[in-house]
């Protein structure tokens, strides 16, 4: 298990465009790997825009301080889930900065596609970015056909806090499991005083502390605390004050036997062409 208190002097200046700082609060695999992620607490710094692009990975992005213009998939908005499906286009985007600053939480991690993160992002269909400034040294780029047709945008105010059975004062919200993978997305409340012990082996688990004051393995944790719990091991929390955790859970990636084809090849001018997945590029 990882516990990484948070730490606000953590934020660095690594975004491309120069106008987002990111606290890395979680990091895993390797670059190469199937099942690499990173975990990021994004905060903007001056104006923001993107053309329309998409990734190689999929993305879940939580704002918790402002929202989040998406262009054509419409406005992520404060406390709302979105999941960015890899290979789905998104943009053109354009966030003045505001204050006080947004801030985001970001999840990346390797897709069902079995492509994980190294290839990372590229133009979408219809980008409007002028020719003249397109790379035409830029290799050509594979990208996963996206299994949904649109950013997923979930209000987690319009779901249910059940019970979690045989544990007296934890509720658990359900926002669903996606794709073949089967990762999910859920929120768990751990009443003041009470204890919550769990386990499962359905996958690695990534987990923020989005209030509250928790006990986890003797260390006390806050707000934006995150916990890395792997398959089979045990947490459990003592809550302090009533603690809400934001969780994904990460099984494992199986691949197909026969390999897909769903893929699309993406050239230096920004055309698409539909080329057979075993297609080296």
């Amino acid at each position: 298990m990882k516990i990484a208190p948070f730490d606000e002097s953590g934020f660095h200046m690594d975004h491309p465009r120069g106008t987002v700082s990111f606290n890395y609060l979680l990091m895993g695999g390797e670059p190469e790997k199937l099942e690499n992620y990173r975990y990021i607490l994004g905060r903007q710094e001056g104006d923001f825009s993107m053309p329309r692009h998409r990734h190689t990975f999929e993305q879940i992005r939580l704002p918790l301080v402002g929202d989040m213009n998406l262009g054509e998939q419409g406005i992520l908005r404060e406390g709302e889930v979105g999941y960015f499906p890899e290979g789905q286009t998104y943009g053109p985007q354009n966030d003045p900065l505001t204050e006080p600053k947004q801030l985001q939480l970001v999840l990346q991690f390797g897709g069902a596609s079995g492509m994980g993160m190294a290839a990372g992002r590229g133009r979408g269909p219809r980008s409007s970015r002028p020719p003249a400034e397109r790379n035409p040294e830029r290799r050509p780029v594979k990208f996963p056909r996206p299994r949904y047709q649109s950013v997923l945008i979930m209000n987690p105010k319009h779901f249910n806090w059940l019970p979690v059975p045989g544990a007296e004062g934890v509720e658990r919200k359900l926002l669903g499991s996606f794709t073949e993978r089967g990762f999910w997305i859920e929120f768990i409340k751990v009443d003041a005083g009470a204890e919550w012990v769990s386990t499962t082996d359905a996958g690695r688990r990534l987990m923020v502390a989005l209030s509250g004051t928790a006990t986890v393995e003797g260390t006390e944790i806050g707000k934006l605390a995150a916990l890395q719990v792997e398959p089979d091991e045990k947490l459990q929390v003592s809550a302090i004050e009533e603690t809400v955790f934001y969780s994904v859970g990460l099984p494992p990636i199986q691949l197909p036997r026969v390999p897909s084809d769903q893929f699309d090849v993406v050239t230096s001018d920004g055309a698409i062409q539909f080329e057979n997945a075993r297609q080296s590029v």
